[in-house]
Formats: C-alpha cells, structure tokens, sequence
C-alpha cells in the first residue's frame, strides 16, 4: 500500500503558514460561480494546466497528525507571480475523521474540484494531475492576494458541506522542484494504487452501478455511470469510491444506480442504467452502451483525460490525451476535439474516458477493444503499455510512425493491423469489420471508364458488368471544423431497371 504521510518541506524553499478559521473573504464564495470561465485576456495568472505540472491530492491520516485548518504555502504566493503566466501548482489536503478511511479519499478530492469553483474569480478545471485552474484579474483586483485565501474558503467549504470530515489541513505549493517531487514520489504511487483496486472486480459481479453528476456545473445534462469495468470520466472515482461516497452523502451526487435487466452483455446496456440516464440528464440522454464506442456511446463531460476519435478513412479508432499539443492524424488537436466532445453529449464518433479505463478488460469490447486501436500518442501509449495485448503493441502507431491518415494508412497496411483484413472481436469471436480489400481497390483504380454498348447489355443477365467510378463528394466532419473528403469504394450497388435508348441521329 502506497503510503499516506504529511510531506517534509526541503530546507531553503519559501514557506509561508497560516493557521486558524477565516470568514472574511475579499471575493464572494458561492454555488452561483460554479461554470464561471475564466478567458486568456481575463486571467490574471494560470496555474498548472498543459503547460506546467501539477496535481491535487487528498490523504486521510490520524486525527492526531492532522493540524486543523492550517495552511502551508511552499514557494511564491499569488501577489508574487508574475501577470499573465501559468507556474507550477499542488493542492494537498490531509483529512481525519471517524468516518474517514482510504475509500473516501477520492471523493473528496474530487468535491474539490466544486469547491474551488465556489470562489468568485477562480476556475478549477479537470482532476488530479490534469488541474488547470485560473484566477481572474477582477478576483485579484477585488483583494484576492493570497492563495492561502483560496485555501482557507475549500477547507470551510469541505467542513460545511462533507460533516464527517472533523479536521483538515492544506499544503499548496508554487515551487516547481517540490511540486515535480511530490508527484512523483506521492501522489502518482496512491493514483495507481486506486486504480489497481478495482481490476479483478467485473460489472457482473455487482448488483448496482454508481452515478456522478460533479460535472453538471458546467455540462448541465452530464451523467456519468461508473461501475466495476468503467470508472469515471475524470479518472478519479472508481466503483469503490462511488460506493463509499453514497453511503457517507447519500444526497450528494454520487447516487446507486440500479442496473436493471441485462439487455447487451457485449456493449453494456441495462435497463436501469437507461431509465437513470434519462431521469438525471432531463431526457438528453436515453440509453448507454458504457462499452460501446459507435452505437449508444457514454456521454462525455468535458473532466475527460481521454479522447478518442474515429477515423473512416482507416475504419479505426485513435486516442489523444490531455496535454498532447500537435494535431492528430485527423488533423485536430485534444482541445478542438474536446470541443466537439464534451458537454455532456453523446457524440458518435468522438469518446471521453479516465486514463484508468485503458485497464478494463471490457475496454470498447462492442467494437474491438485494442484491436480497434490504431493511433496514440508515444506517451500515452507507454503509459498503457502493459494493457494492450503483446500481438498488437508494434501495430498501434504513434506520432513517430504517423502524422497524417496517409501515413496511417501506409503504417497499418505494413504491420498488418486488424483493420486493414477486417476486425474480430475477441469477446465473442465476431467479425465486425469487413477490411478494406486492398487487391479489389487496386483493380478498380486502374480501370478505365468507357460507355458500355447495347450488344454487351445483351450478352449478360446483369445490366453493367462494370460501373463508373463513384464520383467524390465532400460532406461535413462535424458542425463547426474543418471539411474531409469522403471517398466511397466497394459499395454494393442494385439497379432495379435498365432501359437502353438507340442514338437517333439529329434531323437536318
């Protein structure tokens, strides 16, 4: 077990302590902020994010070792960064109460993603080690000095709203080299170790699910389903979290979720899952296939670490993180892509899912799973590594083999990826894609177009024996992006009637 431990500042660092309860905040701390975006030419500074390192944490610990509503800020406060920068950024929280143990740890970082987005001025995006938070230039020019401030507001928050937590105590952190260290020695081993939990527990093997609605804030008709197989979006709660959540805030908005009859054991479909689904996102959302990527897919918040994205041209599915800067082979970046995604949409074609999804054994099984991959990032894809099955490691590309769908198509052509004959999923042994007969495009390539002659008409029972090329169209990618041009090859075509006219000569 990964160890929970209050964490020793380094000698030579700037500290800064406050200790005690604080109620007069210079900027309003209210539900009514939550969904407030801070814009770039709004922001007074930007910390952690896609540019610098950072991460939240939350232990539980001895009430004895915990120092209640103490505050300890290592490096530079907010009146001494720099206007217009993004810095390193680490929020620790140590938690002690009667009712408190490892299970709730997850739960109650996560309500720090709500709490901070009660202060006014201050945006909190995404979970773990992907927060991205901003303070506004009016939160700062209201009073807003000290992140020490900010700190002292969540504690309250965390006290009021979650009374089983009886002390708490922060450390943030500014300084790169101790927020570098932190996450590396502290919070990466505890991460992995709740998402390891859950891998030999099944969907099967429970009798409910668990909902979470953290994200209607911003994506109002969200619902998240998490269950043994699938944990959330933000990759932050597993089946285990949700299940201790409920039980210590039944009206907080980790909720059981019946799963109902069984109606797709391949994609995941139940029936109470459905009737959930429908009641919490207000009838936007009326079924769920939580292992489906193309037919009912999970709707997709905007907390997602996670996008994955299908490419006709390839019949293949790639995934792009959260970070990742270039553009995919599609030509979009995660941020375009996100766009499209979230909202808490269900958007055929585009997925959001938690890192720790990666490690389901039902990971996309409707369509595949990792025989469906063919496109990830290099970092992500060692991050995952030992999930995906060995014959399919080398036939994965990443950016270094492909940057376009050219090069894609030229790479999975090479190793002989699984899309290029057709896919077999291995759940039940289907084939789901028929391939893309390479030999039978070739020969229609280099066919010549020419008028077919009565006499030919005649001589076979079938009205062409050959057929004009089909002609190339544009349709649009999405509602707002750029356009691809869709080539249709090895349609099946009927003809229900043929009429054959004589040329008449033109009258003088």
């Amino acid at each position: 077990m990964a160890e929970r431990r209050k964490l020793e500042i380094p000698e030579g660092v700037k500290v800064k302590v406050s200790q005690g309860e604080e109620y007069d905040f210079p900027v309003d701390v209210s539900p009514m902020h939550e969904g407030e975006r801070i814009r770039k030419g709004d922001m007074y500074v930007e910390l952690a994010g896609p540019k610098q390192p950072g991460f939240e944490l939350v232990m539980a610990l001895p009430a004895e070792d915990v120092e209640d509503m103490k505050v300890t800020l290592v490096g530079k406060d907010l009146d001494e960064l720099e206007e217009g920068k993004a810095y390193p950024f680490a929020m620790i929280y140590y938690v002690a109460g009667e009712k408190i143990d490892n299970d709730l740890e997850p739960i109650i970082e996560r309500r720090n993603h709500d709490f901070q987005n009660y202060i006014e001025g201050v945006m909190h995006l995404n979970q773990r080690y992907d927060i991205w938070i901003r303070v506004g230039k009016n939160a700062v020019e209201k009073g807003l000095k000290s992140l020490i401030t900010v700190a002292k507001a969540v504690m309250l928050l965390f006290k009021n709203e979650m009374p089983f937590i009886e002390k708490v105590e922060a450390v943030y952190a500014t300084d790169r080299e101790f927020v570098e260290k932190m996450l590396k020695d502290v919070a990466i081993p505890i991460f992995e170790e709740r998402d390891a939990r859950v891998e030999a527990l099944h969907d099967e093997d429970v009798e409910e699910f668990y909902s979470c609605t953290l994200c209607q804030s911003f994506a109002p008709s969200d619902v998240c389903i998490i269950s043994p197989d699938r944990p959330s979006l933000c990759g932050a709660i597993t089946w285990f979290d949700g299940r201790a959540a409920a039980r210590v805030d039944p009206e907080g908005p980790n909720k059981p979720v019946p799963k109902g009859e069984l109606i797709d054991s391949v994609g995941g479909e139940y029936s109470g899952v459905n009737e959930f689904a429908k009641t919490e996102s207000g009838g936007v959302t009326e079924r769920i296939k939580l292992h489906s990527f193309l037919e009912c897919p999970h709707p997709s918040c905007g907390c997602f670490e996670v996008i994955g994205f299908y490419m006709p041209e390839v019949d293949g599915i790639g995934w792009i993180h959260r970070g990742y800067p270039e553009p995919a082979p599609n030509g979009l970046t995660f941020s375009t892509m996100a766009g499209q995604t979230g909202g808490g949409k269900q958007v055929v074609g585009f997925l959001g899912i938690g890192m720790s999804y990666f490690r389901s054994k039902k990971f996309i099984q409707a369509d595949g799973g990792w025989y469906r991959v063919v496109w990830m990032p290099k970092e992500l894809k060692q991050k995952v590594l030992k999930y995906i099955p060995e014959d399919m490691r080398d036939k994965i590309a990443t950016e270094e083999d492909a940057k376009s769908i050219e090069e894609l198509r030229e790479f999975l052509k090479n190793v002989d990826h699984p899309v290029v004959k057709g896919v077999v999923r291995p759940v039940d042994g289907k084939k789901i894609t028929e391939g893309w007969v390479e030999e039978r495009e070739e020969v229609e390539e280099r066919e010549e177009v020419r008028e077919i002659t009565q006499e030919e008409v005649q001589q076979t029972q079938m009205p062409f024996p050959e057929f004009q090329q089909l002609q190339q169209f544009q349709v649009p990618y999405m509602q707002s992006g750029p356009k691809i041009k869709l080539v249709i090859k090895n349609a099946n075509i009927t003809i229900d009637k043929i009429i054959v006219k004589r040329k008449e000569e033109n009258k003088k």
